[in-house]
């Protein structure tokens, strides 16, 4: 008997169909959240930076495996807040435009230039939501956020006023990073270092009141206008009789004292260093211990200042030229050597930065090192071995925040100054304000009572808008039912990179608010990396834009791509040909469904056959494997899991073994086979829905049920599992049907004079190990006895 039409009629998986079913869950609204009583579960989505096209395969791949974390705590009994927000402050965005629209910012009128951030920020955030949304992520895009929206900007700024209020904030001048090419602050999370070639120059300096030399050798010859001191090892017996002698300046004829100090490294140039203000953190630090005099060395703008004398208002290498040119005329350069200095660079800009003694505000951090370190042991890491990467960074920090920033397009500093008595003052919060154009919202100042003011005109450091996205999305300090109901969050999923900015700011910013970390969880995905492994990045040129992948071969293949290649944690490798790759396991799945759907369901029998209980049993293995997988939000097992069932046992061995009994209302198995046949596939459709949402959606929709899959629990979840472990059989099984098929392949047929096909007879007996089976294996391959 044959078997009806199939529910099925389309032959092959057609991507275009993904559109329909976005358009159906979108009209459905099938992801609303709502307070309930099931135990909420709350993504601290980072929100994507548009800063510029195009947004690469990497971190398209890494929203994609966020939705499947999503997807699969739904299925899985909780209550899914997946919130979708666009970072949209700082620095990158600032140089976009001024690339773009070829303007300077520091040039034009203040509002002007951000009217052109806003407009740059819509036309790139629109086709990044686009993308978003075609792969097929759940999240809540209806009331998606902005970093830069008023109601975003007023929460960051409440959140200052209250860590001011309680003594947590304070205005020092003290030495700190700065960019030159960005014109602000940065904090010490924002420097990366790289190895650059550099000339170490050998400089003569005398003794005073002798002819006597000594010589310092130094990277930063522009600096001797600035140097306070020069130190030396107290160990270093080369100048063990220097201990508070002077020495003169060569170029500037001024002395300084030579002093004993741990830092200076017997083994570098000539053992003896110039002490600078500031060449770097060690000479800030050398200078806070021996109480030097800093000399401001450089202005905010990156150029010498008025204390170089004849070398004031150069650029820095500028400087270091002329200087290096007058030692060398006056004989003063014993030698030059060319070395690989670790130079620290702007992240942003990659400009070596300078240190620069200025006003900025700071944040507390050193007071919490502690309490923040006791409570990240608390967090699970997802993999564990990145755990490592926060405990380093707490372990490094030296400083506390410096969260000023000399930029136009952030959340502004919300004070305005007395002109009389210059003390600050800070509004009531609530409201978004903006010191720089708006009257403040007081008369007088409490402490002189004045009535003339000056608006801060500085902004934050962008990580002072993101440390607060676990505290925005749950309506901290605006609805407290959803606060309580939703908060701490769930999990926090994000890149390795940033580990030691957005996650560090976030456990900061959110343990000073509500004494209690953000998450419970953290997630980190590791680099998409080109084909030959090197990161992707748009400066280098290797960036593959997911847009035209995914028009070209759908969402669901790049999703699954995504999940079969990245292993949690560690960096995968992004190739156009590997997601084509990807295609061919959806189109065997769809032939696989298509075929079943055209036969009927059958309740399970009061016994199963042979070869369905050992289907089941590595059902029950696969859906144990997929378990593990999820449960540790690595889409890397079940996925692989998943295809290697599916593709290699089920329909390779399994859907050949039953297929008389399956087409055979009258053989004995049939309702047996008709079962396992559907019980495995419906399985299969469940524990792939979180990566594959579309394929599973039209395939469950179209043979089980009207309802959705993804309104489904996972077949794990109420412990839907076989009874009888069979998986022993594996491989004798696989290996007895290659087997007959490699002698069908070798055997001529008499009456062709071609290999035998598959379906024609051969007198092979069945191994006794595989009795139990024998009926359907000898259907299978038309065995002759």
């Amino acid at each position: 008997m044959e078997p009806r039409e199939p529910k099925i009629q389309s032959k092959s998986w057609n991507h275009e169909i993904e559109k329909e079913i976005l358009s159906s869950w979108e009209k459905n609204d099938i992801y609303k959240f709502s307070i309930t009583d099931r135990p909420a579960f709350v993504i601290d989505t980072p929100p994507p930076y548009p800063s510029g096209k195009p947004w690469h395969m990497g971190a398209a791949a890494h929203y994609a495996q966020i939705d499947m974390i999503a997807r699969t705590a739904r299925m899985t009994g909780r209550n899914v807040l997946f919130p979708i927000g666009i970072d949209r402050n700082g620095l990158p965005v600032e140089i976009y435009t001024e690339k773009k629209y070829k303007v300077r910012m520091r040039q034009m009128d203040r509002q002007k230039f951000l009217d052109l951030c806003k407009g740059a920020l819509d036309e790139l955030e629109a086709e990044m939501l686009e993308i978003m949304k075609n792969m097929g992520l759940s999240g809540n895009f209806k009331e998606y956020y902005r970093t830069d929206s008023d109601e975003y900007r007023a929460l960051t700024q409440r959140t200052f006023i209250e860590l001011w209020n309680r003594g947590l904030v304070y205005l020092a001048n003290r030495p700190n990073n700065y960019c030159s090419d960005c014109g602000t602050t940065i904090a010490d999370a924002e420097i990366i270092y790289d190895d650059l070639p550099t000339k170490l120059v050998y400089m003569k300096f005398k003794l005073a009141g002798s002819d006597e030399q000594i010589i310092i050798a130094s990277t930063r010859p522009e600096l001797l206008f600035a140097c306070q001191a020069v130190i030396v090892n107290p160990e270093d017996e080369r100048y063990l009789d220097y201990q508070n002698k002077q020495v003169v300046l060569p170029l500037f004829g001024r002395t300084v004292p030579v002093r004993f100090h741990h830092s200076a490294k017997p083994e570098f140039g000539s053992g003896a260093v110039m002490v600078c203000s500031y060449g770097d953190q060690n000479d800030v630090q050398v200078f806070r211990e021996l109480g030097l005099k800093e000399i401001v060395a450089l202005n905010e703008n990156g150029f010498t200042s008025e204390s170089a004398g004849p070398y004031s208002g150069l650029r820095v290498n500028q400087a270091r030229a002329k200087v290096v040119e007058d030692l060398k005329a006056a004989g003063l350069v014993e030698k030059e050597e060319s070395i690989m200095h670790r130079t620290p660079l702007c992240e942003r800009s990659k400009t070596p930065i300078e240190i620069i003694p200025l006003h900025d505000y700071y944040v507390k951090q050193l007071d919490f090192v502690p309490q923040l370190r006791e409570m990240s042991a608390k967090l699970k890491f997802h993999p564990e071995m990145h755990r490592q990467i926060l405990l380093n960074w707490l372990d490094s920090i030296a400083i506390d925040w410096p969260v000023s920033r000399r930029r136009f397009y952030g959340t502004e500093i919300p004070i305005w100054y007395c002109n009389s008595c210059k003390s600050p003052t800070l509004p009531e919060p609530g409201k978004y304000y903006r010191p720089w154009k708006e009257k403040p919202p007081f008369s007088s100042c409490p402490k002189c009572g004045a009535t003339e003011f000056t608006g801060e005109d500085r902004t934050f450091d962008t990580w002072m808008d993101s440390s607060i996205s676990p505290l925005f999305v749950t309506k901290f300090s605006k609805d407290q039912r959803l606060y309580d109901y939703a908060y701490p969050a769930a999990l926090r999923p994000q890149a390795k990179d940033i580990i030691r900015t957005w996650l560090h700011y976030t456990m900061l910013r959110c343990v000073q608010l509500t004494d209690q970390v953000p998450w419970t969880d953290v997630w980190i995905m590791g680099y998409g990396v080109d084909e030959k492994g090197e990161k992707m990045s748009k400066s280098k040129g290797n960036v593959i834009d997911p847009f035209p992948v995914i028009q070209r071969y759908g969402a669901d293949t790049f999703r699954f791509w995504s999940a079969s290649e990245a292993n949690l944690g560690y960096d995968f490798r992004c190739s156009e040909q590997r997601i084509a790759g990807a295609q061919k396991f959806m189109s065997k799945l769809w032939n696989v469904g298509r075929f079943l759907s055209s036969f009927d369901f059958a309740d399970k029998p009061a016994e199963l056959e042979a070869s369905d209980k050992w289907i089941l049993s590595e059902l029950a293995k696969l859906t144990e494997e997929c378990k593990r997988g999820y449960e540790e939000y690595n889409f890397f097992v079940p996925a692989n899991a998943i295809r290697d069932f599916a593709w290699n046992v089920f329909a390779a061995h399994y859907l050949e073994m039953v297929k008389a009994r399956a087409y055979s209302p009258e053989k004995p198995g049939h309702k047996s086979a008709l079962y396992t046949l559907h019980k495995c596939l419906s399985t299969v459709l469940l524990l792939l829905a979180p990566i594959t949402p579309f394929i599973t959606e039209e395939l469950w929709t179209k043979i089980y049920s009207d309802k959705s899959i993804h309104h489904q629990d996972m077949p794990y979840h109420n412990g839907q599992l076989a009874e009888t472990d069979m998986t022993k059989f594996t491989k004798t099984i696989t290996d007895f049907n290659s087997l007959v098929w490699n002698k069908k392949k070798e055997t001529i047929s008499p009456e062709t004079g071609k290999p035998l096909s598959l379906k024609d007879p051969i007198n092979i007996a069945v191994p006794e190990d595989l009795a139990i089976f024998g009926k359907d294996l000898e259907e299978m391959h038309n065995l002759q006895k």
